[in-house]
């Protein structure tokens, strides 16, 4: 089996249990100490959990931004205070009202969310405010402010057709963006209210649910010793939501004593990160462009992270 030290593990997060509870069982299982996470999933999500092991941490910044695609349930017909099925019934429609609701009107609700939208974080949320965190106020019966951010919602559809008050849906949208928010707001605007029955997270930016393993097969495979295939991927393979740029061993000198250094061949432009790998295919920075030079894709970059 290969050594996982370094690199990034694709979890099939299991309900029941949260996204820094699988990176607790996950330490347990490898023995290693150093795993952090790229998004959370609520308890009662499912999916896709990107998990960074040893140095790949120092990459989560770059990978936590990347875009999701989640595909769930939304109950119609009552409203709670968590948003999801967890929570309190705070309000509730006339069973006639749920089985008045019209599918073509149902989707056009949806797209009036899609695009660039401010959203209130759910009152029971893990955002803080002057290091409180929203649910601990929520839990205590205090306000919880309203600060809405803004988020980018690519895709909101439905999935088949509404079924005893339920629809499946699936959002693609920024990181940051709530799910269950949208399922209250689309429940409020339709005038019936509703909640997040289910979701599962697809995709994080290129990868795959598919490719994921459970919890459970994880730590089958590691005491066989078995090759996790798809859910492991070693350091220098990691791909990040920007460009490459390949070294030469004078270049790679400079970036691991973190000077600057001209590249051509640049896709980015002046400010985007770029990665910096040397001619063996070894990642050994994240750089920024500082300066772009004429046209013909010449720029300066700086390193930033540094790894070799």
């Amino acid at each position: 089996m290969t050594e996982m030290k370094d690199g990034l593990l694709l979890l099939d997060k299991e309900p029941g249990f949260t996204s820094h509870d699988a990176v607790q069982k996950t330490r347990r299982v490898l023995r290693q100490k150093k795993i952090g996470h790229c998004g959370t999933l609520d308890p009662d999500a499912t999916g896709l959990l990107l998990l960074t092991l040893g140095t790949a941490t120092r990459l989560t910044r770059f990978l936590i931004r990347a875009p999701k695609v989640y595909e769930g349930v939304i109950r119609f017909g009552s409203a709670t205070d968590t948003y999801d099925s967890s929570g309190r019934v705070t309000a509730e429609a006339p069973a006639e009202a749920v089985a008045a609701l019209d599918a073509a009107a149902v989707a056009e609700a949806m797209r009036g969310f899609q695009g660039e939208i401010q959203q209130q974080p759910p009152p029971y949320s893990a955002k803080k405010i002057q290091g409180v965190k929203y649910y601990e106020l929520a839990r205590r019966g205090e306000e919880v402010p309203s600060e809405p951010k803004e988020v980018t919602v690519y895709e909101f559809v439905p999935l088949g057709e509404i079924e005893d008050g339920r629809l499946r849906f699936r959002l693609a949208c920024s990181s940051g963006t709530y799910a269950r928010g949208l399922a209250h707001d689309l429940g409020a605007a339709l005038g019936v209210g509703g909640h997040l029955a289910e979701l599962r997270r697809t995709r994080i930016g290129g990868f795959r649910v598919e490719d994921a393993l459970p919890f459970s097969r994880l730590e089958e495979k590691v005491q066989a010793e078995e090759a996790l295939g798809a859910a492991w991927i070693p350091f220098d393979q990691i791909p990040l939501p920007f460009g490459e740029v390949t070294a030469d061993p004078q270049q790679e000198n400079r970036i691991s004593h973190g000077q600057t250094v001209l590249v051509r061949e640049l896709a980015g432009e002046e400010g985007d990160w770029v990665k910096l790998v040397n001619r063996r295919r070894e990642f050994i920075a994240v750089g920024t462009v500082i300066e772009r030079i004429g046209s013909a894709g010449v720029g300066i970059v700086q390193p930033k992270v540094v790894f070799r």
